[in-house]
């Protein structure tokens, strides 16, 4: 399957995406990945990026788009694949829709992850980071560590990064809603859309991506078998 993977921050795409990708038997593809690969391998495109960052300035499209269509053409990427935070605009989906064309292929559905919005500031402004090992992540609510503001594991101090507080965690809401939830609009009109909650335990919320999967897949097929009829 070619999934594109949507959700407001904090709705557990990162989680999600590797869950489903590893039970799909397809790469798990993120622009994080993709950006950090390409410059730490120095590729024309990794160089080229690196140049537009370093000044301060965002990538532009067309180079996201090359990257994601280079690792889109590995091997590993024949059967499908899991594009997680890209597209981020509906000018990245066209882009995409156009690529996909060239090389005779097509998506097969857009995961929409739900959640609402008071939980995600919840769920990122609740969080607390280790300051001696990063890889220590508490949560004031769902995983709160045995005394206030210490981590159980090293007993180093725990901290909310800046990017964490309700007022940043707002702002990327605004974002999200200003220029990448319009993708699903866009991808509905094309019948690829499917909803999920994402509230709820990790697997639960797995399995019922998969179930919708299925669902999306099967009447896919059904849709393409009655148009040869």
């Amino acid at each position: 399957m070619r999934i594109v993977l949507v959700g407001p921050p904090g709705a557990g795409k990162g989680t999600q995406a590797a869950f489903l990708a590893q039970n799909l038997s397809i790469p798990h593809i993120s622009t994080g990945d993709l950006f950090r690969a390409n410059i730490s391998q120095q590729t024309e495109l990794g160089k080229l990026a690196k140049s537009y960052m370093d000044e301060g300035n965002l990538v532009p499209d067309e180079v996201t788009i090359a990257m994601a269509r280079d690792r889109m053409e590995q091997p590993d990427a024949a059967n499908g694949f899991l594009l997680d935070g890209f597209p981020r605009n509906v000018s990245q989906a066209e882009a995409l829709d156009q690529a996909l064309k060239g090389d005779a292929v097509e998506l097969d559905a857009v995961l929409d992850l739900e959640v609402p919005e008071d939980e995600v500031v919840k769920r990122i402004a609740g969080r607390r980071i280790c300051r001696r090992d990063s890889s220590h992540v508490f949560h004031v609510t769902y995983s709160p560590p045995k005394k206030t503001d210490v981590c159980d594991a090293c007993g180093g101090e725990l901290y909310q990064r800046d990017d964490d507080t309700e007022e940043t965690v707002r702002k990327r809401l605004e974002v999200y809603h200003t220029q990448t939830e319009p993708i699903i609009d866009y991808y509905r009109a094309q019948g690829l859309v499917v909803t999920i909650s994402a509230l709820g335990k990790v697997d639960d919320v797995t399995k019922r991506a998969m179930d919708a999967l299925k669902s999306q897949s099967e009447g896919k097929n059904d849709s393409e078998g009655g148009d040869d009829k």
